[in-house]
C-alpha cells in the first residue's frame, strides 16, 4: 500500500490594498492570511492616489508571498472570507469605491489561469505601479509567466516607486 504523499505547496503572490484605516486593516489581513499557510515575505506599504473615484482617501498597498497547499479558486474563496470578516462591502456599481481591505491573487507559482472571476497573472501588473512595485520588492528576478520579463523590469516600466510614496509608519510583520 503506497504511503500518502504530502500536499503540494504553492507560492501565491497576494496584493493587499486599503484606504479605510489601512494602519489597522493591512496588519489584520496578514494575521488572517497566516492561518492559510506560511508567509514567506511581505513588501513595504506604498501609498497611491485612487483610480476612478477620486473623491476618497489615498490607497495603501502592499504584497506578500504566501506558501500554501490551497489551489487558486480555494484561496480566492478564503480571501473573500477574510475581506468579509474585516468588514468589506463590495459595491457592484463602483468597483473603485473606498474599501477597508482588498485582497487579490496576482501571481500563483508560474500559472496562467483565466476562469470567470479569476485571472492569473493579474492583467494590471504591468500598468499599475501600486501592484508592480510591491511585487518587485518581494522577488525582483521572478519572471512574469506571460511577459517573460522580471518583476523589477515591470515595476520600472510601470513608473516605479516615483509614482508612489512609501509608508514607513505602517509596518507589516509576519
Amino acid at each position: 500500500m503506497p504511503t500518502p504523499c504530502c500536499l503540494d505547496i504553492h507560492r501565491a503572490w497576494i496584493a493587499l490594498g486599503s484606504n479605510i484605516s489601512p494602519e489597522q486593516n493591512l496588519p489584520l489581513a496578514i494575521e488572517h492570511l497566516a492561518r492559510w499557510g506560511e508567509i514567506e515575505a511581505v513588501s513595504s506599504v506604498w501609498q497611491s492616489t485612487p483610480i476612478g473615484d477620486l473623491n476618497q482617501a489615498d490607497f495603501c498597498n502592499a504584497a506578500l508571498i504566501l506558501k500554501s497547499s490551497l489551489l487558486p479558486l480555494d484561496l480566492k474563496t478564503e480571501l473573500r472570507q477574510i475581506e468579509s470578516v474585516l468588514g468589506r462591502v463590495r459595491d457592484p456599481a463602483n468597483k473603485n469605491a473606498a474599501r477597508c481591505i482588498d485582497l487579490d491573487i496576482v501571481l500563483f507559482d508560474g500559472l496562467v489561469l483565466n476562469v470567470p472571476g479569476l485571472q492569473i497573472p493579474d492583467p494590471e501588473i504591468p500598468t499599475r505601479p501600486f501592484l508592480a512595485v510591491p511585487l518587485a520588492e518581494l522577488d525582483p528576478e521572478y519572471r512574469h509567466p506571460q511577459l517573460g520579463t522580471t518583476l523589477r523590469e515591470i515595476a520600472l516600466a510601470a513608473g516605479g516607486p516615483q509614482e508612489l510614496r512609501r509608508r514607513s509608519d505602517i509596518l507589516l510583520t509576519f
